[in-house]
């Protein structure tokens, strides 16, 4: 398994927006074992983006999926800042199958 965490800094008042936006492009990606988009408690403009993948190949391939590439166009001009905070190897969890 693959996984993901990143921080994206929205500008301001539009975290709301971009959740939206994050949350509907996530229809139908295969390999997709678990993608939560999470809110900050202490920073208005803070959003968490939590995912796990079946391999590193599935999470490159879906960046060319529409629903995703749409997600990306709209959400690009609210966005302040993104990172990388890690890259994860998933061992299992509560809807993960440990392979």
């Amino acid at each position: 398994m693959y996984g993901l965490i990143g921080k994206i800094t929205t500008h301001s008042g539009q975290r709301d927006v971009l959740i939206e936006i994050l949350i509907r492009g996530l229809a139908d990606m295969p390999g997709c074992l678990s993608y939560v988009v999470a809110k900050d408690p202490s920073q208005p403009d803070l959003i968490w983006v939590t995912e796990a993948w079946q391999s590193k190949e599935a999470h490159a391939a879906s960046l060319g999926l529409p629903s995703v590439r749409d997600a990306i166009t709209k959400g690009r001009p609210l966005i302040a800042g993104m990172e990388r905070v890690a890259e994860t190897t998933p061992m299992g969890g509560h809807g993960l199958t440990r392979r």
